[in-house]
Parts: C-alpha cells; sequence; structure tokens
C-alpha cells in the first residue's frame, strides 16, 4: 500500500444511487472511488485493479456480499471488506464478519459512522502488507549456520530483520546500537552474510578490548621500523578485510585521536599504517556496534560529533529481551536445538518457561543462553525445571494478574491469596510432622523436590520447624 497514492475503495451496491453517492462522498475526503452495480461487476473490477477496501451491500440479486467477498478473500487475503445491512439481517452480517468481513455497518447510517470505522480498516490493510513484507525480509535473510541467527516472531524482531534485508546490499556504514547481550555482532556477520562482499573476510575488532597504541597498530597497520620492536612490517586489520567488512565494536571505547582517524577513512577512504608516509585506500565497508548512548559520550565530549553523524548514517537498534518476551520461547527452543549439550536433547518444564518469561533479563539474549546450558547440565531425566534455575530468575516477581481474572473485591483478592498462602504453610507443616522432620521423603510425599521444599520453608520462615530433623 503506497504512501504515494490515495487509499482505493471498491464500493458494489446494486441501488445506484446509494451506490453513486458514496462514490461522490468518499471521492471528497480524499479516497479513490469504484462503483459497481452487482457481485458480477464487483469481481470482474476487483481483478482489474488494486484496491485497500471493498465496501459491499449484503443482500443483492445473485451472488450476495458474502460469496463474493469470500471470493476475493481466495484471491487476495489481505483484503479488507466492510459489509453493510439493514437492520433486519444483523445476525447474517455478523455470519460475514466470521468468513472474513473486517466490519459492518446498519443501513441508513452517517459519514460520521463510516468514516472511522474506514479509518480503522485502512489500518489493518498497512498491517496486513506490512505483515506479508516482515515476512519476506524475514525468510531472505541468511545466516552463517543454525546455531548463529537471530530468533523471534515478535514485531520488533521482523523489524530488525527487515532493516537487515534492506541495507544488506548497500556499502552503507551501519551502526548497530542494543545493549550487552542482544546480538549485535549477529547482525554484522548477517550484514556481511547478505551482501556482495560475503565472499571476501569479515574481520572484527573490539574497542573496549586494546589500549590506544595497539589498537590502531591493528586497525592500520605499521611499517617496519615504525617503532621500536617493528623489525618487520604489519597488515593492519583494515588492508585484512581489503573487499569484505570491518566490524569495529564497542565503538564508544574508541579514544578520542583514533576516532579522528576513522572517521578519515569513512569520509574518504584514506588512512596510514604506523611509520608510513604513503596515502592508503581502505576497500572495506564499516559496521560499527556499541551498547552506549553515543548521544551522551558526544555531549561530554568524549565522542566526536562528526563521527557519530557519519557513523549514524543507517541504524539498527536491537530491543532488549525483556522487551519482547514473547520471542523467549523460540529462544529456548533455538537454544536447547543447536547448543545441546547429551545425546540426548534436553526439554523444559512449563513451570520453568513460565519463570524465564518473568525474569528481566538484564544480560539479555546471552544471559539467557548460558542460563539454559547450566540447565541442560542440571536437568535430570533430559528436562529443565524449577530447580535447575539460578536463584536470581527464580525470585523474579511472578507478572501480574490481568484485571478481568480478579474476582470481588480488592481486599476480597487479598484475603483469597492468605488463604492459599495459610494452606501451602499448613501443608509444609503437616508434610514434616508425618515424616518425623525428614524432609526428604516431605518433598516426595508433597511431589516437589527437596531444592522447592528448601525454597518454600524458607518463604514462609519454617527453616527452623526442620532445622534439626534428618534430611
Amino acid at each position: 500500500m503506497s504512501k504515494n497514492r490515495p487509499v482505493r475503495l471498491l464500493i458494489v451496491d446494486d441501488e445506484r444511487e446509494l451506490q453513486c453517492a458514496l462514490c461522490e462522498t468518499l471521492s471528497e475526503q480524499g479516497f479513490e472511488t469504484v462503483g459497481a452495480n452487482n457481485a458480477a461487476d464487483g469481481l470482474r473490477k476487483f481483478g482489474q485493479g488494486e484496491f485497500d477496501v471493498v465496501l459491499s451491500d449484503l443482500m443483492m440479486p445473485g451472488v450476495d456480499g458474502i460469496a463474493m467477498l469470500r471470493d476475493m478473500l481466495a484471491r487476495d487475503a489481505n483484503t479488507v471488506g466492510i459489509i453493510m445491512t439493514g437492520q433486519g439481517t444483523v445476525q447474517t452480517a455478523v455470519e460475514a464478519m466470521k468468513t472474513g468481513a473486517f466490519d459492518y455497518v446498519l443501513k441508513p447510517f452517517d459519514l460520521k459512522i463510516m468514516l472511522p470505522i474506514l479509518a480503522r480498516a485502512v489500518d489493518v490493510r498497512r498491517l496486513r502488507l506490512e505483515n506479508v513484507r516482515l515476512r519476506e525480509y524475514v525468510e531472505r535473510v541468511v545466516f552463517e549456520s543454525p546455531r548463529y541467527q537471530l530468533v523471534g516472531d515478535s514485531a520488533s524482531m521482523k523489524r530488525v530483520l527487515a532493516l537487515i534485508e534492506k541495507v544488506a546490499g548497500t556499502d552503507s556504514t551501519v551502526l548497530i546500537r542494543g545493549e550487552s547481550g542482544t546480538g549485535k555482532e549477529l547482525v554484522a556477520r548477517a550484514l556481511h552474510l547478505n551482501s556482495p562482499r560475503r565472499s571476501r573476510p569479515l574481520v572484527a575488532v573490539n574497542c573496549a578490548a586494546m589500549q590506544e597504541t595497539l589498537l590502531e597498530s591493528e586497525l592500520f597497520g605499521y611499517e617496519k621500523g615504525a617503532f621500536t620492536g617493528a623489525d618487520r612490517a604489519k597488515q593492519g586489520l583494515i588492508e585484512v578485510a581489503a573487499g569484505g567488512t570491518l566490524f569495529v565494536d564497542e565503538i564508544g571505547e574508541m579514544p578520542p585521536a583514533m576516532q579522528a582517524k576513522l572517521l578519515r577513512v569513512l569520509e574518504d577512504g584514506h588512512y596510514r599504517k604506523i611509520g608510513g608516509t604513503l596515502d592508503l585506500f581502505a576497500q572495506v565497508r564499516v559496521i560499527a556496534a556499541t551498547n552506549k548512548p553515543l548521544e551522551e559520550a558526544q555531549r561530554a565530549g568524549s565522542f566526536r560529533e562528526d563521527l557519530f553523524y557519519r557513523l549514524n548514517v543507517f541504524m539498527i537498534a536491537l530491543p532488549p529481551l525483556r522487551e519482547h518476551p514473547e520471542d523467549i520461547p523460540a529462544l529456548v527452543e533455538h537454544f536447547l536445538a543447536t547448543r545441546q549439550l547429551g545425546e540426548v536433547r534436553t526439554t523444559i518444564h512449563p513451570d520453568a518457561l513460565a519463570a524465564l518469561m518473568h525474569y528481566r533479563w538484564p544480560g539479555n539474549v546471552r544471559e539467557l543462553a548460558n542460563v539454559l546450558e547450566r540447565g541442560q547440565i542440571l536437568a535430570e531425566d533430559y528436562q529443565i525445571t524449577l530447580d535447575d534455575l539460578p536463584e536470581d530468575v527464580l525470585r523474579a516477581p511472578a507478572a501480574p494478574l490481568p484485571a478481568a481474572t480478579v474476582v470481588g473485591s480488592t481486599d476480597e483478592g487479598q484475603a483469597a491469596t492468605c488463604n492459599l498462602k495459610e494452606l501451602e504453610a499448613q501443608a509444609l507443616r503437616r508434610a514434616l510432622e508425618e515424616h518425623q522432620g525428614n524432609r526428604s521423603r516431605a518433598a516426595r510425599s508433597l511431589g516437589i523436590s527437596r531444592r522447592s521444599l528448601y525454597r518454600l520453608l524458607e518463604k514462609y520462615r519454617l527453616v527452623d520447624s526442620g532445622s534439626s530433623a534428618p534430611s
């Protein structure tokens, strides 16, 4: 759906006066309208051009509006249809919505009623087309292996993949921004592998891991005799990556003097080796990444303004995992499949997965991968349970219940919660008493693990109730 053309409406109604009036009125509102006298005429015109919304009468001679819309949806699943109907056929209109109509409006209607419905229908059309484009981008982006790829079906991750697909084939400088552990290096690799440079090297350098002098020699290289110990010339990473991609990670940590030299590379492609007198030409594409807010560093004077704007030609922002928790199940499945530790693939218990969904993940996807690796090591019977998760994950507060699930007043809900806690504490005491304080037997009788039992005892401050008993 192009932003450069008006929204196209197909209006189908056998009442010629109403059809013409609608076409004229909605044209005055900025829509491009086409009228049809019946379902057959509507289907014919639908096949001749692209329409964003179909506005159709329900009851027409021959084929009715529902059958016509069903046929249109079979041709284009992104079609948005609105049914017009009389008072006596509301139930039929509801049935029409079940077959794919977006909404219905009762005749006779006022333009004030129709315009908001059309606005929502246009938004739905845009979203449907955008989803198609995002799906195409996701399918087109390739990764070096199943293990190293971006995973997730959330809207934010689909946008990231769409941006990768759009810019990968260019030589534009790309700045990847995101918290530590969000997958910035994976994006850099995807950009390289989906570019015309894929057959040439991808060379990475981490600015935070080197002192200024070492970073300069690594990037630009040096000539023989440039400094004490330089008994031979050395290629810099810019030269090693010739024809390929240079990935500059943690660029916010780059010293100011180095920033000026990198800026020259980005501006005109020229640089010099340490101790050299000749200008060399950098035949690389530069991709940079940072987990720092460069705008703040720029205002503080630690990052050059001109370099920031030169790097920020095309920016890809990776969302933290806490902002798209709906991708956690897919990520868990991905890591358990591609980072399997034993011969048998490990699964995860629903309660453990729920705990992962509630956790805030300050270390993002990298932390999730590490937690699952730990879980595989600790898991019994090849299933990760709550007992196999770190305490930080287990202590994460549970997501609040939706308001619709709360029955009765707030006081009643609090009382119910208190009663449940009392019952749980009583069950713990009773199990310990029945088994003379033996916690292993008490846990088995309750159907929980010893670790879960200890956690509950600590939660309800019942640790002393079995402290002197055998375990």
